[in-house]
């Protein structure tokens, strides 16, 4: 009797719970998203490198539900709508190379024991949203010290800041004495700055290069970065050595997809980019010093490259003002001109582009300065914005929400005032940004809601 009542009792109490959840739910469901109607008069979707007349693209919260010819779409009396019927949109851009924690003003090595952590916060407050403003709404951001990135992107999405998407790597993975090491300072300093576990960042041999690729997704990075040959903006190595073995990128390649991330080498030199690319990495950074047969193997491959061929003018025209150190100002002097002349092999050849400009070598929210000279180095503007738009997403593995304009995208998009395809530095200047569906820039009187 006692286990029949405690059985009917506790019946009865699940029942009463389940319709007790239920009611709950219903009171509490959240209401639909708002839907937003966005009169595109000329519509560079990224699909293709044509342009598309006359599209409305219908909003529902933070993403697209449908794009199609205005004349199919019945916009209901009184819905809330963007008119940018006499403007050009596109997807919103993509940066894969930044680093928002820099200021490209205070670009000295000396500023790893000069200023604390929270210095690189504030920065990366003020310069995500310039980024934001300036119409790219994602980045990969590759390179922070430690775990900046990483915090900056959940502060992001949560709301707490305006900025871009943010695919977070930790700090560059280097050798000791190698681009990524506090090189020219006495050993205390050193060892101030790289207690035992080194700042999840130096790593000698295939065992510690294992050790921290594991330590990094550990911590929530979404890519690897590592640094396969020497630097430009760093002291005492060289842009063309070669700085960690095959077997060694071998490793943090095979460590970096096993655990479903991605890997980007910084490679300046020959030999190193080569090592990279056979070793299975993702995307090649800077690439300066390619040859034929580097150029080969990456077409072979299907590995991005990613140039910064934009801040040569930055560093060159600018060092003095802040400081840059000789040694640093001549070494650039050296590469950029070849990079620059090997990007246009690249192009020339075939190789998989997507658009990264080193934000932080110069002031960040000046990134669309780079498709001026990606066009005048070999490719065309179409080519040059599917670079930082569908090619970009594909690189950051995050195809299925951005870089195109498709029904079930993020609705992230940009408007400027003439015909990118003709003159593509208009993008220098955009007019109005959408991300998630909530606009953070509107200067076009037209698209007020």
């Amino acid at each position: 009797m006692h286990r029949l009542c405690l059985s009917v009792f506790t019946a009865f109490f699940v029942v009463h719970a389940f319709t007790a959840g239920q009611a709950l739910a219903q009171t509490s469901a959240s209401p639909a998203p708002p839907t937003v109607y966005v009169k595109a008069g000329h519509l560079f979707d990224a699909t293709s490198d044509q342009l598309r007349e006359n599209v409305v693209l219908v909003v529902e919260g933070e993403r697209i539900a449908k794009v199609a010819p205005a004349g199919e779409v019945a916009i209901p009396a009184g819905a809330k709508v963007v008119d940018l019927s006499n403007y050009w949109v596109l997807p919103g851009l993509i940066d894969c190379h930044t680093h928002l924690e820099v200021r490209a003003d205070q670009y000295d090595p000396i500023n790893e024991v000069r200023f604390t952590p929270f210095q690189g916060g504030f920065n990366g407050v003020v310069n995500a949203n310039r980024t934001l403003q300036a119409g790219f709404t994602s980045v990969r951001d590759v390179g922070s010290q430690p775990f900046f990135a990483v915090d900056l992107r959940n502060a992001i999405d949560s709301g707490f800041i305006p900025g871009p998407r943010v695919v977070a790597s930790g700090p560059p993975i280097s050798i000791t004495g190698g681009h990524g090491d506090m090189n020219g300072f006495a050993p205390a300093v050193h060892n101030m700055m790289y207690p035992d576990e080194k700042d999840f960042q130096i790593a000698d041999g295939p065992d510690e290069v294992r050790r921290v690729v594991r330590e990094q997704v550990k911590y929530g990075v979404d890519v690897i970065k590592i640094l396969a040959t020497g630097g430009v903006l760093s002291a005492g190595d060289k842009p063309g050595a070669e700085q960690f073995t095959y077997d060694e990128l071998k490793i943090a390649a095979d460590e970096a997809h096993r655990a479903g991330r991605k890997i980007a080498a910084h490679a300046h030199g020959t030999q190193g980019i080569k090592d990279a690319v056979r070793a299975g990495i993702d995307s090649i950074e800077h690439g300066s010093l390619i040859d034929a047969e580097g150029i080969a193997l990456m077409k072979e491959h299907g590995t991005y490259l990613v140039a910064d061929i934009y801040n040569d003018d930055y560093i060159l025209n600018n060092a003095p003002a802040f400081g840059l150190p000789k040694e640093m100002v001549d070494k650039e002097r050296t590469v950029g001109r070849l990079q620059r002349e090997n990007f246009a092999k690249a192009v020339a050849a075939g190789v998989k582009i997507a658009f990264g400009t080193d934000a932080g070598v110069y002031p960040h929210g000046d990134n669309a300065k780079q498709f001026h000279y990606m066009v005048k180095f070999g490719m065309t503007p179409a080519g040059a914005i599917r670079a930082a738009t569908s090619s970009a997403a594909d690189l950051i593995d995050r195809s299925k929400d951005v870089g195109t304009l498709e029904a079930g995208k993020y609705a992230d998009l940009i408007a400027v005032t003439a015909n990118p395809l003709d003159k593509v530095e208009v993008l220098e200047h955009v007019s109005f940004v959408m991300k998630g569906g909530k606009i953070y820039k509107d200067e076009l009187a037209a698209g007020k809601l």
